[in-house]
């Protein structure tokens, strides 16, 4: 478990540790502040848009075999990325970082299916699982500080590669079986060009990508009726799309507050990149032990009790952190919210997921989760009172979870 909970340790790293590093960036490689944008956004597109293949993958050739080869390709990646001669080269080698990312990611998910079969302790490893990752986003920012402030932004891709190779050597004799599931691979790029251009619109304020979006949408939906191998399984999407919303909201407000924050700090307060780092620890560390409880609470009752307590506790959180001046409080109510909401989502779309497709049900749920941290990152940057504004978001969240959630088939037993 601690080889491939370390591999998606770098994945999530890497959606946030880039992000602290831009004025070093722009000193060094020059670009507008559209290429800037990309450098952090390429990757966050092109994980999105094959997190659904990703995990159709890890079910059809099976989750070991294809987790290695994510978390092998990400160590190159990244040992290219440091190298990059401009900005351009670096765009594209962020966008192949996250084609592996999503890799690791339906890899990783697969394999905590396989190696925990029953539903209660596949829970209490999957709080385990959330607490070494949830420290990326801990990580993130105080070690994208602290490599910047001493050796510049292309340290930041130099952390990766040894990481990998501690991940591969410890996942080495693990294997798994092919699975019966068959891909449909119009399907499925079908789905990459939905999800990357529905990510580029969000990010871009783009509206030629959202115009392209509509017909590839209707396509889409034509070729999962006709599809012998649909990009998603028969009634998933209608059996957990409450969890499939409290998901998006969650990431909607940790992704939109992270960037809100950034700019207060640094443009506002005038912190450095190491002192920004360590003052969203408040806010990053409850999502590095907090996920152990949460493990055994729904293994005990269920994801849906952690799932409303989180929403409350992040709506409670951002109304705190957009009232007031005191930030520390508040920023441990947020990550409390989001420690309880995040673990018991992935338990649950696991748990739920048909035989042989737990990588397929760990994608849908990442996919919406990434557009939600897409969508808080434009939203958030350009309307008034932001953090306000998602903490009515996600009061009304959970209030509508806690109705729709009667329906759900999601539990633990």
């Amino acid at each position: 478990m601690f080889g491939f909970s370390l591999a998606y340790f770098l994945v999530i790293l890497d959606t946030t540790v880039l992000t602290i590093a831009l004025p070093d960036l722009r000193a060094s490689l020059g670009g507008s502040l559209a290429g800037q944008q990309w450098a952090v956004n390429a990757y966050t597109v092109a994980f999105a848009a094959c997190l659904l293949t990703g995990g159709a993958i890890a079910d059809r050739y099976g989750a070991a075999r294809v987790f290695k080869l994510g978390v092998a390709a990400f160590g190159v990646i990244s040992l290219l990325s440091a190298a990059a001669p401009n900005l351009g080269v670096l765009i594209g080698l962020r966008a192949l970082l996250g084609v592996a990312g999503a890799l690791c990611t339906g890899g990783s998910l697969g394999l905590l299916a396989e190696m925990f079969p029953q539903p209660a302790a596949r829970a209490r490893a999957t709080g385990l699982w959330a607490a070494i990752t949830g420290s990326a986003l801990a990580a993130g920012p105080l070690l994208g500080g602290v490599l910047v402030d001493l050796y510049g932004w292309r340290a930041v891709f130099l952390l990766n590669p040894p990481i990998a190779l501690i991940s591969l050597l410890a996942m080495r004799k693990v294997t798994s079986p092919r699975g019966s599931r068959m891909i449909d691979w119009w399907v499925q790029v079908l789905a990459c060009a939905l999800l990357g251009l529905v990510a580029e619109a969000l990010i871009d304020s783009a509206p030629v990508a959202a115009l392209l979006a509509l017909p590839v949408l209707a396509a889409l939906v034509l070729a999962e009726r006709r599809s012998h191998a649909p990009a998603l399984p028969g009634g998933l999407l209608a059996a957990t799309w409450p969890e499939l919303l409290a998901g998006t909201v969650a990431n909607f407000a940790f992704s939109g507050a992270l960037f809100v924050l950034t700019l207060l700090l640094q443009d506002t307060r005038h912190l450095s990149p190491m002192a920004a780092g360590l003052a969203f620890l408040p806010l990053t560390l409850p999502m590095t032990v907090n996920p152990v409880l949460t493990g055994r609470l729904v293994a005990r009752y269920g994801p849906r009790p952690p799932i409303l307590g989180g929403l409350a506790l992040i709506a409670a959180g951002l109304a705190g952190t957009a009232l007031t001046d005191v930030l520390i409080p508040w920023l441990v109510v947020l990550g409390f919210g989001l420690s309880f909401v995040l673990p018991a989502l992935m338990a649950g779309m696991v748990n739920s997921a048909p035989p042989g497709t737990a990588g397929t049900a760990g994608g849908v749920l990442n996919a919406f989760r990434q557009v939600g941290a897409t969508l808080g990152v434009a939203v958030m940057g350009v309307i008034g009172q932001p953090l306000l504004t998602a903490a009515v978001l996600a009061a009304l969240t959970c209030a509508g979870y806690a109705v729709a959630a009667r329906r759900a088939v999601i539990g633990v037993s």
